[in-house]
Parts: structure tokens; C-alpha cells; sequence
């Protein structure tokens, strides 16, 4: 290979002259004959080496080749041939790092290339010669690459940068001639710095350190030179002659070329480099301050390049780079993005947004980093809401970067949405937050990293803290007073108050109103100075000149107008100053006061328009001549801080509306934090942040989804919608139901199903032939039936679009399937279908008893399947059916089949909403059918969930209770319907209730308040549903009466039972079911006997039941009498045995004069008595009569009751008394009418037998009753009422059989009284003389029988 390259060489320097050649070759005695000597000796040395050749010194063949390329009268064709030779040495690897002489050889190619000289020829010539040595660089620096020779760690630090230097200055001197020698040569110096940097893992981190370094390979110091090289690229900058007149410009293509080396470099080296400190410092400072610089103000190809470099220092060095990466978005993304450049400049911001929001950890890392710091930007809602502002559509169709901000939104909350873990739901009381008291939260740090639940909660406070800050800074801009206040409150500030709490919220809190803060600080209040003092320790300035720190302590509030608050402030800065300072430039803080004052002046002078004559710099140092302890400060130091401030003025704060831009003050300020700053977090979604992270850009991002979903018309972007919106469900799962809502109550408007301006026609064909509200539809009940356990008030429109359904016909006959399982009888199991088109009770296994959200089979285009199938939405068939394929798909009856599973919250409000909108609350109905058919089908809704949470019906049914009295306070409220189909509803649940193994009688007591309040809302509608009624009643008696446990529920069956049977179709369903009830030992019970003896009257009273039917139940009334016995017999021997049922009933029983204090069983039989007395006035003698005769039959075994005197008394009174009066009352009625000699007649016999009564009881409880010390009342009593009988005025025409029965009774009354000595003929006794004065005006006859004058 030598041989030949050798002849290569000699044969062009020899070669001919050619008249058509391009250039003029040197005759050969004008050739260096040591050249050719070299070549031939060479050539003669080749056959015959001494040695083995990798133990050859290199020198030996390369230095023939290296002098021809540096002979400035060689050809340049003989240059490129022997550059050829070199290079083929280079690449067979003939010597190593081992060979003697490799080190001299390797630096004397290298020299040889860099000094290469090239014969003055035409250009074509020389280009090839100049792109024969860059192939030679090439193989080169490929060899470095691939170290397939390993003598390349033999160059020195100063020979690889001579390289380099090299290949930068051909890129340089080929720009104007040719675009092919620039782009090799751009290639060899790209490859140059991939070897050089992937080589920087291999360098010890010491060896940046050291000045001078000992090793004889290059490393450290020369990647810290070559690298700030090519920061010091990104200024390169270009002459433009314009009108004559020079001007500066940035080199782009020189700055695009610097970004690639640059990424090249920070890809290769990856994490390495922030194992040196320079290097990494070059990145904080140098290199980031010029990203950030350009950035704002580049075009869009180095924008997009910035922020790939950018991305790539995070994906490395992030942890070293917070304050950066936060400045990089602050001033430069966001600004570029929120608008005023060009569209194509906006685009590459949000690219570069969404490239970040791409990286897998992110946007956790960013809110942990940024928003979850009190004095750092909120870093990651900011990007949410730039995101959801550019998506925002204002027109349609969206533009380019809308659709790419909207992607980027729709990814970025699919990312949160898919790292959350569903499967480990929290306890929502976890996400409830307080501050127990105040931390110095300002600088805290955690305390323990790697606690994951103690740094979470860390995190979780912190960002807790911060919005109680930017509250308590609202409050402040506001009203001074109560900003700090709040502070106070909240436990952001320690009490009592500590100046350094104070200080860091004037410090750190964004969007603080800077004239206040001027003002607090400049008080002469001792706290406020205390305040001061604390506020200017903040600033660290040490090592940084006087107007760069005087323009950053400036920038965080406004100087004040009045003199002496400047001067306090201004004193607090400079002894702050002076404390930091490093040098010895001033002697005290009075002349840095006095500086201070001077600069402020001249920024005034300098740059106010009304100053017409300038201060000159001279005049500026002679006036702070003798400030420094009475002598000058240095000349250069005035002369540096006069240009800086005449060069740019001091901007306080809120002197313009401008925004604020990364100056050189704020980046000096910056490089100071970030030396103290706490490192970057790294962490990732299993920290269980992912909620609070979307929290903070919900809003925006379902206004800006939901507004996306309205405009556009595009299928691939509702798809991409909606899966956004399925994605924020699934988030807003963990606790965000505010967030659910808001979403379902947008997403409900697109279906148009709720627009109340559209006829329903008009909704149909919208419905039928739009993609949209199908789409959204779909959306709806699926997000109901995957998430319903989250939603709350947004029930109400998932049943308004229902409802809608319902009334334009698109539901199937059965929305909601039955299940047996949960059907207890056998009726309701055979029941198929209710009038509204829903079967119950029901349930729906499709989606599985599971409702966890990682059950959604990936995104909702899967529910969608817009494809070419036979279950496509838009697949052929007729409106109806492909409606029918989508109300399938919606799986609406799991939603309520299913409701089991939601939490008691959410099924409050589920439940709510049904029974708002079968009361009409957001109905709009156009039939008086439709909407009975509507209110019916909301109550079997709400049948099902109830029947499917029985298990917790105690905890569910009073608020429904409290929502049924609310629906009948509505001001437009429609009774009937709602009143109708209610109590038919809720005598189901009833049943379901009562079917139960273990009956509650707490709950039992509950539906049947409800039940009561349903007929009472609407009396009418024991009319229209008394079939309904009765049945179901029926069915309680007959198959659950052993379950019905409480008064209310007997009273109220009872009492519906005798209102609804009056009707003829009902009748005898209901007399079988009474009959049935009172004639079952096993039903009549203490809590029910009051109410059956009602029912039975109200039957036996009916002008529809027949005499057999009236006598039945009559005779059932008297029989029950020996039950009572027995009831009292237990309990004389456990008085507790029943004193629940005691209270409850006699309680209630108070209003038909029932004394508490009495038995119970006696109190039931006055009831009992009572009920047959207002029986014995029924028009109907035969049914009188009979229940005279039942009334005596109940007194004869009453015997064992235990009647006291006092009830014996009350009894009396109440019953036979009242029996009597009321007789008689009615006799005399009829006798005074006209032809009613018959009715008179008939009432006379009732009203013998009920005297004839009286005079048996009271001779029955004679004892008793004599005992009772109101005896002789009560006497005079029944002696007044047989007078009454016996002078009752009949009229002319009538002669009263009671005259001759009165004296009998009162005979047979005073003889066995007066054979038992109760009644004694004595002077002076009271009874005595009362019953001896009314025989006399009764009946003389008896007395004269009984007493006759001798016995006197």
C-alpha cells in the first residue's frame, strides 16, 4: 500500500504538463529535492524493514506524505494524493498507542493537516484539493470515533481544539465558495464533537478542575473549551451594509449550526457532564442565558431548535436546572406563545410546549417542582392554560396550531389520566386539607424524601399554602388590612406576627399590587422596618455590581413618593449591599446610600423626556467626589455604573405596562438563586398527585373541550374530543365532582336533547342525522354508567336528556333488564313490563358488577366504532334502528339496575334528579299523556335504585322524603300525575321493604310517611288508583302482614284500605282482605287493633255493604273482645312486656278520648265500644240493632279486663252515654218529620235495647263503679237520661213505648242497688236524696213500689 501511494505521489509531481489542465504544475526542479529524496528513500526502505511495522516509529512513512502536503510548490493534486495516503495509514491501523514514536507521529499529522497549503490554482481545484482534506478529517475523527486506532488518546488538549478550530474556520472561509466544501466541512466538525464529547464519560470530573493538566491524551479541559466555544457561537453575528450604513445581525445559520454541536454534545455526554462543575455551570449560565435571549427574538427554525436543545438539557441535567427550565418557559415559551409574533413562531412555542408535556414525567415533576413551590411560577397550570386558550375555537374551521394545542391538551390528560391508579382509590375524606397552625413554609423542606406518604402530604400542604397565599394576596391588592388578615387566619403568618413571614410574602408572591408593598415597607412603624430589614435580606448580592443589585431590589415593588420612605428603604439596601460586598470598594453603607441616591438621580436625568440638558460623565463623578469616607470611589467604577444606567434605564415596577424581560440584572439575580436553590425533584405518577395535578387546569381544559366538541364538524376531532373528555371522567373520578359535573352539564347541551327552543322534531331529525349529538349522547350515559359513583348535581342532566329520550320515542320497551335474583315475589317476577316501558326490579350485567374505571376499554372511539360495521353508528339501516344501536350501546338501565354501587351522595342526587323532573322541574311536556307517561317512567327509575340499595334504605329515604315535600312546594307543581304515579311507586318499594327477611321498623315507618304525604299531596288520586291501592294492600296483608312491624304502617294501610274500597270495582277485594285480617289470631296485634276496628266501621258503614257483610264484620269487632282479655292477662303479669307498643298506641289514640294512664287493653276496648256505638247510628236498623247487641255481647266478657272505677266511669261515658244521647237525639229528629212514623219507630228500638244496655253494664259494674268517688255524678247522670227517654215528645200521633220500659229498667237499677246497701233510705245521704227527688219526677209509680210511705 506504501509502495503504491509513494509511485502515486511521484508519478503527479513528474507528470507532463497538459495544455487543457486547469492549473500549472512545477517542474520538477523546482520541487524541494528533500521531498522527492524522502518519497525515494522511502520507496526504497518499504521491501526492507529492519523491524516488525507496528513497531516502527510512524514518522518513518508519514513524513514523506506530511512534507508534500506542507510544501508550498508541490501540486495540489499531489497534496490530495498524499492526504489519500495518510488517510489509508489512518484507517489500516498500522501503529497503535503502544508504538514507539506514536505520540510525535499523531501531533505531526496533525499539524500537517492544519498547515496544509494549497498551490494558487483555480477554484474548482482547490475545492477538490480542500475537500480531499476534510475526507482526510473525517477519517479521522471516525477513528477517534470508533477508537479503531487506539494511538487517537494520544492527542493533546491543545491539538483536538486546533482541530477543531481548524474544520470552524474552513466552515467559515468556504461560506462564498460552494455550498458542497461548507457542508463537508460542517460535517467533519460535527463529527468531530460527537467523538470528542462521547468520549467525556471516560474523563475524571477532577480534570476540569486542574489548570494544567498532566496528561498527555486530551479530556476534560478540552470538551470545557471546545464547548464553551460553541456557546460563544450562538453570538456570532454578521456585518449587513444598509443605506451605507453598518449594521449588526444575528448569524443564523452559524447559530442553527452552534444548537446542532450543541445537542450532539449534550446527547452524547448525556448525564456525565453534571459530574463537572464548569461544564455545568456553562449550561446554567452562559449557554441558558443565550437560549433564552435568542429564543424571544429568533426565527422559527432556531426557536424549534432552541427547544430541542432545551429538552435535551432536561431529559440529562434537569435537577441542576430549575430556575432555568422555569425561565426558559416564562420568557420565552409562554411569551412566544401567548401571541405577538409571527403564527409560525407561535407554533414552534407550542410544539416545543407540548414536546415537554410529551417527556413521561413532566408534567408531574413540573407541578411538584414549580406549582407546588410558594415562591415559584405555577409552572404546569400556566401550560394548561396556554394550551387551552390557543385551542379555544373562535371560528371554525380551527387553524393549524389550534389543532395542535389541542392535541397537545388531549395528550397531556390522557398521560394524567392513564398513570392514575384506579384500583387504589383513596377515601374521599383524604383529600380534605387544613393548616392545623403556622410552619415557616416560605424555605421548608421535607424532611424525609423517601416517606412517599410523608412527602406527599408535604407537597399537598405546600400547594394548599400557596393558593391560601395568592387568596390572601387578592385580598391585599384589595384592601391592605385584610390581605394581612388573611394571613393571619389562614396560618400563613405566626402569631404572634414574625417580621421574616411578612417579608417573604412581599418577596415571593406573584401579582402583589407593588405600590402597597412600597408603601408597608416604607412605614416608619417599628414592625414595618423589622419587615424591611427581613424583606432586604432576601437578596443575595454579593459579587455583583451596584446598579445590577439596585435594579433587582427594585424590580420586586415600587420606591414610594415620599422622601423619607425612600430614604428608609434605600438604608436598608445599601447596609444589605455593604454586608455582601466583596471587594473593599466602599468603605461604609453611608456611601453606598449616598451612590444609591445619586443613581437614582441620574436614571431620572438620564432618561425623563422634560430633562433637556444631560448630565455628562464627568459631571457625574464630580458629583460623588469624597463619598467614600471623604475619598473618591475609583474613576472606573463611576464611569461602568454611568454607562449601565445611561445605557439602560432602572425600570420600576409598574412605571410601564410592559411585560418584564430577562435582562441582565434579573439573570445575575437568577445564577444567585439557583447556587441555593433546592435541587430539581425527580418523581413520577405513582406519588398519587395525579388529582390535585389536574385540578389545577380543570376548568380550562373542560371550557375549552367542550367548546372544541361544539364547533367542529370533523370526525377524527370529535373522536379525539371526546376521548379527551372520557380521559377527564376517569381523573375526575378521584374526588373532582364539581369538575364531572361541569363536564356532563357541557357535554348534555351537545346532544341537543336540552334545547328548550327546538321543537321535538326538530331535536329528532338533529338527533337522527348528526354524528354529533349521538356522539355526545353516547358520551353522556356512558360517563354515567362508568363514573357515576362521582357525579352529584350533574344527575339532574343525565336524567333531563332521559327524560327527552323518552318523550321522542327513542327508548326501547325495556330499558332496564329484569333479574330474578332480586324479584322476592311471585307476582312481581311474572310483572314484565310497567306502563312506562320499564321492567322492575332490574339490574344489568353487561359491564360487570365492577364500576372502576379500568374497566373502560381504552379509549371511547372503541364504544364509537365508526369503522365499516355492522355495529357503526353510521352503518346503513333505517333512523330507527341506528337510533336503537346507540341507546344500546348507552346501556342506560345499568345506570339505575346498577345503582347500588354509588356512593350515598351521589345516589342522593341521582335520586333528587328523578324526583325533581317527575314533578316537571326542567320538563317541558306538549300532551297531558306524555306526561303522565314521563312522570311514571321517572318513578320506576326511581323504584329500581331504590329496590337495589334496600340495604341502605334507612340512610337513603329521608332525604327522599325531604325531597318529596320539596316538589310539593314548587309554584307550578301538577298534583295528579306525580300524586298518582307516587303512591303506586311507593307501595312498591313498600312490598320490596316488607319481602325482606329483616324488616326495620324504622324504614317501615319511613315509606309510609311517604305514602301518607303522596295521597295527601292529591286526595283525587284514591279515586283513580284505588284498584292499585287495594291490591297492593291485599298483598301486604295477605303475604307480608306478619312483617309490618309499626303503628303508622297499620294505621295507614288501614285507613287507605277503607277509603279506597268505598269504590264498587274495589269492594270486595277489600272486605276479603279485612275479614281475612280480623279473622288471623296471628295479624291482629296491640299496634293494629285500633286501626282494624276503624276499617270495620267504615265497612260495616257503607251504603254498599250488603247486611251480611255489615253483621260479619260486626260480630268480628265483638269477638275480639276475649283477645283483649288475654292481651291484658299478660300484661298484669309483665307490664313491660309491651310498653313501646303502649305508648305508641295509646299516643295516638289520645284523640278518641283514650286515657294513657288505663290499660292498654282496656284503652282498646272503649275503642272497641266506641267504634260499635257510632255503628248503632247507622241508618240501617238492622245493622243498629246488631251492633247494640254486639256492643252488649263485648261488656259481658269484659268481666276480665280489670276495669277500674275511673274506666269503668269513662267508659260510661264515651259510650253508652253518648249511645243513648245520640239515639234519642236522632229519635226525636225523625218524629218531628214528616211520614217518618217508620224511621221514628225503627230508631225507638234501637234505642230501647240500648237502655236496656245500659241498665245491664251498669248493673255489671256496679261495684266498680260505686266505688268511684264521682259515683253520685254519675248517677245523676244515667237517672237524667232515663227521665230524658221517658218524657221524649214523639208528636201527637205516637205513643213511646219507652214509658213503659223506663220504669222497669229503673225499678230493676234501684232494687238491686238497694240489695246490695249502695243505696240506703237514710236522711241526710246525698245519693239518697238525689235518686228519691228524680223517681219521683221519672217514674212515681217505682217509687211508691220500692219505698212506700210506711217504710219512710
Amino acid at each position: 500500500m506504501l509502495n503504491t501511494e509513494v509511485g502515486a505521489v511521484l508519478a503527479v509531481i513528474r507528470r507532463t504538463p497538459d495544455p487543457s489542465s486547469q492549473f500549472l504544475p512545477q517542474p520538477e526542479e523546482n520541487i524541494d529535492p528533500a521531498i522527492l529524496n524522502s518519497l525515494r528513500s522511502l520507496r526504497a526502505l518499504l521491501f526492507n524493514p529492519l523491524q516488525k511495522w507496528h513497531n516502527i516509529d510512524p514518522s518513518f512513512y508519514l513524513s514523506p506524505f506530511l512534507e508534500v502536503i506542507e510544501s508550498d510548490n508541490i501540486p495540489a493534486t499531489a497534496t490530495g494524493v498524499a492526504l489519500s495516503a495518510i488517510l489509508k495509514i489512518l484507517k489500516l491501523e498500522i501503529f497503535n498507542e503502544k508504538t514507539p514514536g506514536a505520540i510525535d507521529a499523531m501531533h505531526s499529522v496533525v499539524n500537517g493537516i492544519t498547515n496544509c497549503r494549497l498551490e494558487t490554482t483555480d477554484p474548482i481545484s482547490e475545492d477538490a484539493v480542500m475537500m480531499r482534506i476534510l475526507q482526510a478529517g473525517s477519517a479521522f475523527l471516525v477513528l477517534l470515533a470508533t477508537i479503531r486506532n487506539p494511538a487517537s488518546v494520544l492527542l493533546s488538549d491543545h491539538a483536538v481544539c486546533t482541530l477543531l478550530n481548524t474544520c470552524f474556520q474552513v466552515v467559515q472561509q468556504s461560506a462564498s465558495r460552494g455550498d458542497l466544501l461548507q457542508r463537508s466541512a460542517r460535517h467533519t466538525m460535527h463529527e468531530m464533537v460527537q467523538v470528542i464529547f462521547a468520549r467525556l464519560p471516560l474523563v475524571e470530573s477532577s480534570e476540569l478542575d486542574v489548570e494544567t493538566s498532566t496528561s498527555i491524551s486530551y479530556g476534560a479541559r478540552c470538551v470545557g473549551d471546545i464547548f464553551h466555544f460553541l456557546c460563544s457561537m450562538l453570538n456570532a453575528v454578521e456585518v449587513v451594509d444598509a443605506d451605507g450604513m453598518q449594521t449588526t445581525n444575528t448569524d443564523e445559520d452559524v447559530q442553527l449550526f452552534a444548537l446542532v454541536l450543541i445537542n450532539s454534545a449534550i446527547e452524547l455526554s448525556g448525564e456525565r457532564i453534571g459530574k463537572h462543575p464548569k461544564l455545568m455551570w456553562m449550561i446554567q449560565d452562559d449557554l441558558f442565558h443565550h437560549l433564552i435571549h435568542y429564543g424571544l427574538y429568533s426565527s422559527p427554525l432556531v426557536l424549534s431548535m432552541i427547544s430541542s436543545t432545551v429538552l435535551n438539557i432536561y431529559h440529562f441535567l434537569r435537577r441542576s436546572l430549575r430556575l432555568q427550565l422555569e425561565a426558559f418557559f416564562t420568557y420565552v415559551l409562554f411569551r412566544v406563545a401567548a401571541g405577538g409574533s409571527s403564527v409560525q413562531l407561535q407554533e414552534v412555542a407550542v410544539e416545543g410546549i407540548i414536546s415537554f408535556c410529551r417527556q413521561p414525567t413532566f408534567i408531574i415533576e413540573a407541578y411538584i417542582n414549580f406549582d407546588c413551590d410558594p415562591i415559584r411560577t405555577n409552572l404546569f397550570e400556566d401550560i394548561g392554560k396556554v394550551l387551552c386558550k390557543i385551542a379555544f375555537p373562535i371560528s371554525s374551521p380551527l387553524s393549524s396550531m389550534q389543532i395542535q394545542a389541542f392535541q397537545g391538551l388531549v395528550a397531556m390528560i390522557h398521560n394524567i389520566a392513564d398513570k392514575m391508579e384506579n384500583d387504589k382509590r383513596p377515601h374521599p375524606e383524604s383529600y380534605a386539607l387544613e393548616i392545623p397552625g403556622y410552619q415557616p413554609f416560605w424555605v421548608e423542606r421535607c424532611q424525609n424524601y423517601y416517606d412517599l406518604e410523608t412527602w406527599v402530604k408535604f407537597v399537598r400542604v405546600r400547594k394548599f399554602q400557596k393558593k391560601k397565599i395568592m387568596i390572601a394576596a387578592n385580598h391585599f391588592n384589595r384592601d391592605e388590612k385584610k390581605g394581612l388578615e388573611f394571613l393571619k387566619i389562614s396560618h400563613l403568618v405566626s402569631e404572634p406576627p414574625d417580621p421574616k413571614s411578612y417579608a417573604y410574602f412581599f418577596r415571593y408572591t406573584p401579582g402583589l399590587d407593588k405600590n402597597k408593598i412600597g408603601d408597608f415597607l416604607g412605614d416608619p412603624d417599628e414592625f414595618n422596618l423589622r419587615v424591611l430589614k427581613d424583606f432586604s435580606e432576601t437578596f443575595e448580592f454579593s459579587g455583583v455590581i451596584l446598579d445590577t443589585a439596585l435594579r433587582t431590589f427594585l424590580e420586586t415593588f415600587r420606591l414610594p413618593g415620599e422622601s423619607q420612605k425612600i430614604q428608609r428603604i434605600l438604608e436598608a439596601f445599601s447596609e444589605r449591599f455593604y454586608e455582601q460586598q466583596s471587594s473593599e470598594t466602599f468603605v461604609s453603607k453611608d456611601a453606598v446610600f449616598i451612590l444609591c441616591y445619586s443613581l437614582i438621580m441620574l436614571n431620572t436625568d438620564q432618561h425623563n423626556p422634560q430633562v433637556k440638558k444631560k448630565m455628562t460623565e464627568d459631571e457625574f463623578i464630580r458629583n460623588n467626589r469624597a463619598i467614600n469616607g471623604g475619598k473618591d470611589l475609583p474613576r472606573e467604577y463611576l464611569s461602568e455604573l454611568f454607562q449601565s444606567i445611561s445605557n439602560n434605564a432602572i425600570t420600576v415596577f409598574g412605571q410601564s405596562s410592559t411585560s418584564m424581560e430577562m435582562n441582565t440584572s434579573r439573570w445575575v439575580d437568577l445564577m444567585k438563586r439557583s447556587k441555593v436553590v433546592e435541587p430539581y425533584l425527580l418523581c413520577n405518577f405513582q406519588h398519587h398527585l395525579s388529582r390535585e395535578l389536574f385540578a389545577s387546569i380543570s376548568g380550562p381544559s373542560v371550557a375549552a373541550l367542550c367548546a372544541i366538541f361544539e364547533h367542529v364538524d370533523e370526525d377524527e376531532i370529535l373522536h379525539e374530543c371526546i376521548d379527551g373528555l372520557i380521559s377527564i371522567a376517569r381523573i375526575a373520578q378521584f374526588g373532582l365532582h364539581d369538575i364531572l359535573d361541569e363536564l356532563l352539564s357541557s357535554l348534555s347541551k351537545s346532544t341537543t336533547l336540552l334545547n328548550p327552543y327546538a321543537s321535538a322534531e326538530e331535536t329528532l331529525f338533529a338527533f337522527s342525522n348528526d354524528l354529533k349529538p349521538r356522539m355526545a349522547t353516547l358520551a353522556v350515559f356512558t360517563i354515567a354508567n362508568k363514573f357515576g359513583d362521582s357525579i352529584r348535581g350533574a344527575w339532574r342532566n343525565v336524567v333531563d336528556c332521559l327524560m327527552k329520550l323518552k318523550r321522542l320515542k327513542l327508548l326501547p320497551q325495556t330499558v332496564v333488564e329484569p333479574n330474578t335474583e332480586s324479584t322476592t315475589t311471585h307476582d312481581l317476577s311474572k310483572q314484565s313490563k310497567s306502563e312506562s316501558g320499564v321492567t322492575f326490579p332490574s339490574s344489568y350485567t353487561g359491564l360487570g358488577s365492577s364500576r372502576k374505571a379500568s374497566g373502560l376499554i381504552g379509549r371511547f372511539s372503541h364504544f364509537l366504532t365508526l369503522d365499516s360495521g355492522d355495529d357503526s353508528m353510521t352503518s346503513g339501516g333505517s333512523e330507527f334502528e341506528q337510533n336503537l344501536k346507540i341507546i344500546q350501546k348507552c346501556r342506560i338501565g345499568s345506570i339505575f339496575s346498577e345503582s347500588s354501587n354509588l356512593p350515598e351522595e351521589s345516589l342522593l342526587s341521582l335520586g333528587r334528579a328523578l324526583i325533581f323532573a317527575a314533578a316537571g322541574k326542567g320538563q317541558k311536556f306538549s300532551t297531558p299523556i306524555e306526561e303522565e307517561e314521563t312522570v311514571g317512567f321517572c318513578w320506576e327509575l326511581l323504584i329500581t335504585i331504590t329496590s337495589a340499595n334496600l340495604h341502605r334504605f334507612l340512610t337513603i329515604w329521608p332525604s327522599f322524603h325531604d325531597f318529596l315535600l320539596a316538589v310539593a312546594q314548587f309554584p307550578f307543581f301538577s298534583p295528579c300525575p306525580f300524586a298518582e304515579k307516587a303512591i303506586i311507586g311507593l307501595f312498591k318499594i313498600c312490598l320490596k321493604l316488607l319481602s325482606s327477611s329483616q324488616t326495620d321498623k324504622i324504614a317501615e315507618e319511613l315509606i309510609f310517611k311517604s305514602i301518607n304525604l303522596a295521597w295527601k299531596i292529591e286526595k283525587e288520586i284514591l279515586d283513580t288508583c284505588c284498584e292499585s291501592i287495594t291490591q297492593s294492600i291485599s298483598k301486604i296483608v295477605s303475604e307480608y302482614g306478619e312483617n309490618l312491624q309499626t303503628f303508622l304502617g297499620w294505621k295507614t294501610i288501614l285507613h287507605l284500605l277503607s277509603l279506597t274500597a268505598r269504590h264498587p270495582e274495589t269492594y270486595d277485594e277489600g272486605v276479603e282482605t279485612l275479614i281475612l285480617l280480623m279473622s288471623s289470631g296471628a295479624l291482629i296485634t296491640k299496634l293494629n287493633y285500633a286501626a282494624c276496628i276503624d276499617c270495620a266501621f267504615g265497612f260495616s258503614a257503607l251504603k254498599i255493604s250488603s247486611l251480611e257483610t255489615s253483621t260479619k264484620l260486626i260480630d268480628l269487632m265483638a269477638e275480639s273482645v276475649p283477645m283483649l282479655v288475654q292481651w291484658y292477662q299478660l300484661e298484669y303479669s309483665d307490664p313491660e312486656s309491651n310498653c313501646s307498643n303502649f305508648s305508641s298506641t295509646s299516643s295516638s289514640s289520645m284523640e278518641d278520648g283514650m286515657k294513657p294512664n288505663s290499660s292498654l287493653a282496656v284503652n282498646l276496648f272503649v275503642k272497641l265500644a266506641d267504634t260499635l256505638r257510632k255503628t248503632s247510628l247507622v241508618r240501617r236498623e238492622e245493622i243498629r240493632n246488631h251492633a247494640v247487641a254486639a256492643l252488649k255481647r263485648s261488656f259481658s266478657s269484659a268481666d276480665e279486663l280489670g276495669f277500674t272505677p275511673s274506666s269503668c266511669i269513662n267508659c260510661f261515658n264515651l259510650v253508652i252515654f253518648a249511645m243513648v244521647d245520640d239515639l234519642h237525639e236522632k229519635m226525636v229528629e225523625y218524629s218531628r218529620r214528616g211520614n217518618a212514623e217508620k224511621e221514628t219507630k225503627s230508631m225507638e228500638g234501637t234505642l230501647k235495647m240500648a237502655m236496656e244496655l245500659l241498665v245491664e253494664v251498669f248493673l255489671q259494674f256496679l261495684k266498680l263503679l260505686s266505688l268511684n268517688p264521682s259515683f253520685r255524678t254519675f248517677w245523676l247522670g244515667v237517672l237524667r237520661r232515663m227521665d230524658t227517654c221517658m218524657k221524649a215528645d214523639l208528636g201527637d200521633n205516637y205513643e213511646s213505648q219507652l214509658q213503659f220500659l223506663v220504669p222497669e229498667l229503673l225499678k230493676k237499677m234501684i232494687t238491686v242497688m238497694k240489695e246490695k246497701e249502695i243505696l240506703v233510705q237514710r236522711d241526710g245521704d246525698e245519693l239518697w236524696d238525689i235518686t228519691n227527688i228524680q223517681m219521683q219526677w221519672i217514674a212515681p209509680s217505682v217509687k211508691e213500689e220500692l219505698f212506700p210511705e210506711d217504710d219512710f
